[in-house]
């Protein structure tokens, strides 16, 4: 059996990523592929645990480091029990965030050492590492003022300007370090746009994979 794809979808608060997510699923299972759609933090009903803990405004004060180790916790639980399988059945795997938001939130935003990521990096997954990453891009108060208009913020949505213009400079980097694997896409323009660009680079994906499997059960 043909091994999956790994699709990951990334991008800071207010980008469209669930409107797109939705959109991305909807075009490869139009073409046939059998899609497993998941998040980070989250998966797995343990993971699913974990990020509750971790976008609640009333919980105790999380330090920086339990943070990205909780991230890690959850993302080991979801490759094992949810990704892997997925991918080692012929799945594609749509996953709405994946290590490129740990550098950009917990790197770039909390400011924790980019070696420190990479090491944990390389424990958790091994080898494995998204075939496409769409990374969506939009201005940091075009983002929060779509951010507003779906109701209170968590503990993420909550924190200041400055920190969200350093998690959009790391998702930036990101994309400079990797340009093969990350796609960047303008989302601050229309819709129609945006998903009109999502469906180029899905095109190049499909093309250079002519031996995608059938849908079958879908998640």
């Amino acid at each position: 059996m043909t091994r999956g794809k790994f699709i990951t979808l990334e991008g800071g608060e207010g980008v469209g990523k669930s409107t797109n997510l939705v959109f991305i699923k909807d075009y490869l299972q139009q073409h046939n592929i059998s899609v497993v759609v998941t998040r980070e933090p989250g998966g797995t009903v343990l993971a699913e645990k974990i990020r509750q803990l971790m976008l609640d405004n009333n919980s105790e004060a999380i330090s920086e480091t339990a943070e990205l180790l909780m991230m890690f916790a959850a993302r080991a639980q979801h490759i094992k029990h949810v990704i892997e399988p997925a991918l080692a059945q012929g799945h594609w795997v749509l996953c709405d965030r994946f290590t490129d938001a740990t550098y950009a939130y917990q790197g770039g935003g909390r400011n924790m050492k980019v070696s420190v990521i990479q090491w944990l990096e390389n424990l958790v997954q091994g080898t494995l590492r998204p075939d496409l990453t769409l990374l969506l891009d939009a201005p940091v108060e075009v983002g929060i003022s779509r951010a507003r208009e779906r109701g209170a913020f968590d503990r993420f949505e909550s924190e200041k300007v400055s920190f969200f213009e350093s998690v959009r400079r790391a998702y930036l980097l990101q994309a400079e370090l990797s340009p093969e694997r990350i796609k960047l896409i303008k989302a601050n323009q229309p819709l129609l746009d945006v998903q009109r660009a999502i469906t180029e680079v899905l095109r190049v994906l499909l093309a250079l994979n002519v031996n995608y499997p059938v849908s079958g059960s879908l998640k």
